[in-house]
Parts: C-alpha cells; sequence; structure tokens
C-alpha cells in the first residue's frame, strides 16, 4: 500500500525541491486526477527524456520528435481520465501513447509533407548541377553515345544524367520502381563501357 500525500502537502514539497521534482507514481496519478499543473510538471520532469527516446527510435527528424513529445503530453493531460492503474503502469500507458502518436504521424500527409520539403531543398543543389552539366563541354557528344541503348534505358539515363533528377524523382517520372530504375541505369551504363570503353 503506497502513501497518498494531500495535493497541499505535494506543492510543499515541490517548493523545497524548485529544481528537480520527483514524486512517487501514486502521488502523480492522484494529482493528473485533479488536473494539478504540478503535478504535470513533475510528470514532464520525469518522464519526457524518456518519453522522447521512444519517439526519436520511431522519428528521426529531432524537431518533429520534439514536436511530438509535446504532443504526448498534452494528450496525457487531456486524457488522463481514461488512464486505468489496474491495467498497467504510468510509464507504460505514456510510452504507448507515445509511440502511437509517432506512428500515426510516420502515417498522415505531414509527414509526406515533410519528406517533399526535405527532397525540394536537395532540388536547389540539384538544379544547380544541372546548370553545370547542360555546359559543360566535357559532355558535348555524350547523348550521341546513347543511340545505342533502348528507350528504357535511354530515358532513365537522360533523367539522372543529364536532367539531373534524383533516382526517386525519375522513378517517379518513369512511373516505375525505383530499383527497375536502378536496374535500367545499371544496364546502360554497362552497354556503354562494352561499346566506348
Amino acid at each position: 500500500m503506497s502513501l497518498v500525500l494531500p495535493l497541499e502537502d505535494v506543492q510543499a514539497i515541490s517548493k523545497k525541491r524548485s529544481r528537480k521534482l520527483r514524486l512517487s507514481e501514486d502521488m502523480l496519478v492522484v494529482g493528473l486526477k485533479n488536473n494539478d499543473s504540478l503535478a504535470m510538471s513533475a510528470l514532464y520532469q520525469m518522464y519526457s527524456d524518456s518519453l522522447y527516446k521512444v519517439i526519436s527510435t520511431i522519428v528521426v527528424i529531432e524537431e518533429v520528435a520534439q514536436d511530438l513529445l509535446q504532443e504526448t503530453f498534452i494528450k496525457i493531460w487531456k486524457s488522463f481520465a481514461k488512464y486505468d492503474a489496474t491495467k498497467g503502469r504510468l510509464y507504460t500507458w505514456m510510452a504507448r501513447l507515445a509511440r502511437n502518436l509517432s506512428i500515426d504521424y510516420l502515417r498522415s500527409s505531414n509527414h509526406r509533407n515533410a519528406t517533399v520539403c526535405e527532397d525540394l531543398s536537395e532540388v536547389g543543389q540539384q538544379v544547380d548541377m544541372t546548370f553545370q552539366t547542360n555546359y559543360n563541354p566535357e559532355l558535348i557528344g555524350v547523348k550521341d553515345m546513347t543511340k545505342i541503348l533502348t528507350n528504357d534505358q535511354k530515358s532513365a539515363l537522360e533523367l539522372v544524367y543529364f536532367k539531373g533528377y534524383t533516382h526517386v524523382q525519375a522513378a517517379e517520372e518513369l512511373n516505375i520502381t525505383l530499383g527497375i530504375l536502378r536496374s535500367r541505369l545499371q544496364s546502360s551504363i554497362s552497354e556503354l563501357r562494352k561499346v566506348y570503353a
């Protein structure tokens, strides 16, 4: 049987320990059920690092993981009435919430949009590289050499090496899988080596 202190005692204890507040799980549960902001503060201090580790193993972008950590604590605060101590420990319940929020994020369109934004930052670098390759004197006549390739090989090679597409972009443009694109690139380079090496 654990000791449950009234909230006034919890607040008095916290004033004595203003730096790092540590409460027992039972005290946290009582405080959170009473919507005590001090208990929420203690909960955050005690569990934020370990919940962040749960989230960051699923979502590797640090800023997104931090946002999901905040969302996790908001969800804990809002849905604490659903917590049932007889079904499991407090940390287990919170870790499941954090894990589910992280997985939901990966399934969401926000994740896809963040990925697109990262790809767009690479596009600027690709545009610079494309501009340089279009006017590179060493490439004069190289396009003529690709006449020996099949249309599939030629289109894959042109998108990646002459137009500066990433492999993902070229695969999407050609409406093929990434593996097929890489296979076509490999076979076209092999064909060119046989003839021109």
